[in-house]
């Protein structure tokens, strides 16, 4: 009698578990760059996510990795988008100087 609940409760758990990291992992970052790109293109930048972030900290003199960069430009596609408007101005400020 308790398999007849514990059984399909289980199912579902598991079910709903998969179904959030599914859309967690996968389709919620493709909709951040989809989003990201989206908003590049509006302002019409020609860069892409990891170019902006690459110029960006060798114009502060930092040297980061491509595995860094690729880091931070999920950290900032998911969380601070608009980070990249502000560090293509830095960009763009600088490269005016």
């Amino acid at each position: 009698m308790v398999a007849v609940i514990i059984i399909p409760l289980m199912i579902s758990v598991t079910v709903g578990i998969i179904g959030y990291l599914t859309y967690r992992l996968v389709l919620f970052d493709y909709l951040c760059v989809r989003s990201v790109n989206t908003t590049l293109r509006k302002y019409d930048i020609k860069k892409t996510q990891f170019q902006i972030i690459k110029e960006y900290y060798e114009n502060k003199g930092e040297m980061v990795s491509e595995k860094v960069i690729s880091q931070l430009a999920k950290q900032y596609r998911q969380k601070e988008p608009e980070q990249f408007l502000a560090m293509y101005d830095s960009i763009r400020n600088k490269s005016e100087k």
